[in-house]
């Protein structure tokens, strides 16, 4: 007889909770290094309720969470729990089906914190395992796996990355000095919290402007972790980043993607290219580059959660074309004046038919605000 969902009992949903929670903690690891593919965490749980084995997307995508606790658990597998953030895969890729390899190591329940919104999957895979007989759960950890995997939703589901748009503004509203000067905001605290999302991001994007005042690096300042640098983007309709610039510069070391409009320079674009930069055109609606087409360009090459750094003009656009879809504001407690360049209008983030504050914190001498999208409804399978 076949096995269909079960609701757990109360101690069982504690339990499923408490392992899930586990599961997320290991796809936490893959954020920003598994793209096009989403980060997934796996635990193999025995009856007895010891952990077997564990697994996270690695690198690159491949192999994929529960392939790696399957394999390293062989014959222990058998009577399992399996907790899993996303819902196993049931298509041919690279390689076989996730589901088809659960289903032949024996295990015996199946707990998934949300169905995979792939078209290819979509609830086929947990079909698959409720069809051989496995007990399937669905739903413990729901809200933190969809946060998890907010960057492959969004690209599978809209065809555009998660876009998180962070700024750092002072007391008195402002996020650059006199003529766009860098001036230090926010304290280390929230500076190290910065780079970590840089490290979670798969891409990073400032416009020219932020380039030309400041020169920054956009890369992953954490010790240890220069590796989990994104891709940079910088926003430049008319190719005016310059060539001493440090993103042009390191190029051919950590990847730099300049979005210009059609009619930019051909020659900006060979110098520039020569340095190792990828040029991505698109076209202009009135005087700003389409960053809705912009987006979907960087869908098609795997990006699935985007950072976006600055300036004022880059957040404002943004904003008003509607493609934010959570921001983190920092509020540093020192002020910079009346000639200091001043925030975009933020207004719609208290918004709340079009967002909700998620989180509210104090971050050493900073104030840390969260506000999240809100959209439609979701069901499940």
């Amino acid at each position: 007889m076949d096995a269909v969902s079960v609701a757990p009992s109360d101690a069982r949903a504690a339990d499923d909770a408490r392992w899930m929670a586990a599961a997320e903690a290991l796809a936490r690891r893959g954020l920003g290094r598994t793209a096009p593919n989403p980060p997934v965490g796996a635990i193999l749980v025995s009856r007895e309720g010891r952990v077997v084995t564990r697994g996270w997307t690695q690198p690159g995508g491949r192999p994929h969470a529960e392939r790696i606790a399957l394999d390293a658990a062989g014959a222990a597998a058998r009577g399992a729990t399996l907790y899993v953030t996303l819902e196993p895969c049931s298509h041919f890729g690279r390689t076989p089906p996730c589901a088809d390899a659960v289903i032949e190591a024996g295990v015996a329940r199946v707990v998934a914190a949300i169905v995979d919104p792939d078209p290819r999957v979509s609830g086929q895979g947990l079909e698959r395992l409720r069809a051989a007989g496995i007990e399937v759960a669905l739903g413990a950890g729901e809200a933190g796996a969809r946060r998890l995997a907010a960057g492959h939703i969004s690209r599978v589901t809209r065809g555009r990355p998660h876009v998180t748009l962070k700024l750092a503004v002072s007391a008195d509203g402002k996020i650059a000095g006199e003529g766009g000067r860098p001036v230090a905001i926010t304290g280390e605290a929230s500076r190290a919290q910065v780079h970590m999302m840089r490290a979670e991001s798969d891409a990073i994007l400032v416009g020219v402007g932020t380039v030309l005042a400041d020169d920054p690096e956009l890369t992953c300042r954490l010790p240890g972790m220069a590796d989990r640098s994104p891709i940079r983007v910088v926003l430049d309709g008319a190719l005016r980043t310059p060539s001493a610039a440090k993103i042009v510069a390191t190029a051919r070391d950590m990847p730099t993607w300049i979005v210009c409009g059609e009619q930019a320079s051909s020659d900006a674009e060979a110098r520039l290219a020569s340095a190792g930069v990828d040029i991505l055109r698109v076209r202009r609606i009135g005087d700003r580059l389409d960053l809705a087409e912009a987006l979907l360009m960087f869908a098609s090459r795997g990006i699935t959660r985007l950072m976006v750094e600055g300036g004022a003009a880059v957040a404002k656009s943004l904003l008003a074309a509607d493609l934010v879809d959570e921001a983190i504001v920092l509020t540093g407690p020192s002020t910079l004046g009346a000639s200091a360049i001043p925030s975009p209008d933020l207004g719609v983030l208290t918004d709340r038919s079009r967002f909700s504050a998620s989180a509210d914190c104090k971050l050493g001498g900073d104030v840390w605000r969260a506000y999240d999208r809100l959209g439609p409804s979701r069901t499940q399978v």
